[in-house]
């Protein structure tokens, strides 16, 4: 589903040049949760972003289904993550002064036009507030970031992430910020995701722990793929 060949990306600052990623090759099949795992600054969320098209590589390319996205113009890059890449974070980001049910409308909200949004507002608020509900915070809806836990507001961060129906979920350390129970109850969700919803799934990770429940994993070792690391 998505194939990254040759990637490689170097940050520059004050004269001084970081190699992340130094020629990464990987292919993300359709319909698997993927972990990501490495050591901190082995490039494990750059490689994220780059999938995403958060980024762009200096060298190698992204594709999609066969057709290369890293170089789309930034506008076709935007509605690629409106539309078929959702983001989790290990710091949610959400909008503080937006209660949840907004926090998770807010995707449907840049994906439409003003006028097309007051005629769909009505059926987006409906699978906002389903969403929620499928992840126990049907009683949380008009609560704010600052009146939720922890582990709520990465499940409305998740929840977010779903409402616009992407084809792959992209997932940053979902569980570094959250205790274990918390970050366990997180994965059975994301695992939930992918067996009942068929939905693919990479997630970066430093935990082996949370890891060994996917599908697949893969570790990075200064700004490579450890051949040997890969496993079914």
């Amino acid at each position: 589903m998505l194939t990254i060949h040759g990637l490689k990306k170097t940050y520059r600052k004050n004269a001084v040049e970081v190699r992340v990623l130094q020629g990464v090759d990987l292919d993300v099949r359709q319909g698997e949760f993927l972990a990501v795992v490495g050591a901190s600054g082995s490039g494990k969320s750059t490689l994220l972003h780059l999938m995403g098209t958060l980024d762009q590589p200096d060298e190698g390319a992204v594709a999609l289904n066969g057709y290369r996205i890293d170089q789309l113009p930034a506008r076709s890059r935007e509605r690629l993550r409106n539309q078929t890449f959702g983001f989790i974070f290990q710091f949610y980001h959400l909008l503080p002064e937006l209660t949840a049910l907004e926090n998770v409308l807010v995707p449907a909200m840049i994906g439409h036009s003003a006028a097309t949004w007051l005629w769909r507002k009505r059926e987006q608020s409906r699978r906002a507030s389903e969403l929620l509900d499928r992840f126990g915070l049907g009683h949380r809806l008009r609560h704010l970031p600052r009146e939720l836990s922890g582990g709520e507001m990465q499940r409305t961060a998740i929840a977010r992430a779903l409402m616009n129906r992407p084809a792959i979920l992209l997932a940053d350390e979902p569980t570094g910020n959250l205790d274990a129970d918390t970050g366990n109850d997180i994965v059975r969700i994301l695992r939930e995701l992918n067996r009942q919803d068929g939905l693919t799934i990479v997630m970066v990770t430093h935990n082996m722990d949370i890891a060994a429940g996917c599908d697949r994993i893969v570790k990075l070792t200064n700004g490579r793929i450890e051949r040997s690391a890969v496993a079914v």
